[in-house]
């Protein structure tokens, strides 16, 4: 079994390198498969980490006092009017909730763990060249930013400061997503030629 599963992971990642050559349908069918296999492990993840304990359970075990539980189950079978012509227009409800929650949910993180955390992050005392150039960074990059005034003469300066402080921050970003990527295509090979093909010790 583990010789087989090893030889169908090695023809998948071969079919999904054909795309370099061109589109093709050995492309399309390991996409698919990959994209099916997904759509079911989360169906299947969502069910048992999510339904199950916060929604059937309950109500098998207490309904009497978990019948309010009801409400979002609902909510979220309306989901699937989804599939229906006539009566799809009742998928707004549980989307409007879904957004509303999920909108206050990210505002609230994104106000905790960026701004406030680079803001406290930034105040620093100025006592040694790394802090130095780290908040000349966030006040030049934030000057940039700042369309209220034309940036000419010194505010076109500390601006300019800025777009190169952002051009080194791109292509660090860049420079680790391609070596991020070279260690999975390293790994690949290693897969190919270790694991299936043997030709590596």
């Amino acid at each position: 079994m583990a010789v087989f599963g090893t030889w169908l992971a090695a023809l998948l990642v071969l079919c999904i390198y054909s795309f370099l050559y061109k589109d093709n349908p050995l492309y399309k069918f390991a996409e698919h498969v990959y994209v099916g296999i997904s759509a079911g492990y989360f169906v299947a993840a969502e069910y048992h980490n999510v339904v199950l304990p916060n929604l059937l359970t309950p109500l098998y075990r207490d309904f009497a006092h978990k019948f309010y539980l009801i409400i979002p189950g609902i909510l979220g079978l309306m989901i699937f009017f989804a599939f229906s012509r006539k009566l799809n227009w009742l998928i707004r409800f549980p989307l409007s909730f879904v957004v509303g929650i999920g909108a206050g949910l990210t505002v609230m993180a994104f106000l905790s763990a960026d701004v406030l955390a680079q803001v406290q992050a930034t105040a620093i005392p100025l006592n040694s060249l790394n802090n130095v150039l780290f908040v000349g960074g966030v006040l030049t990059t934030l000057v940039y930013f700042f369309f209220s005034a034309q940036h000419k003469g010194f505010v076109g300066g500390t601006a300019q400061v800025g777009v190169w402080y952002l051009m080194i921050a791109f292509g660090a970003a860049f420079g680790y997503t391609v070596m991020a990527r070279i260690s999975l295509l390293i790994g690949q090979m290693q897969f190919l030629l270790g694991n299936w093909l043997h030709i590596l010790k």
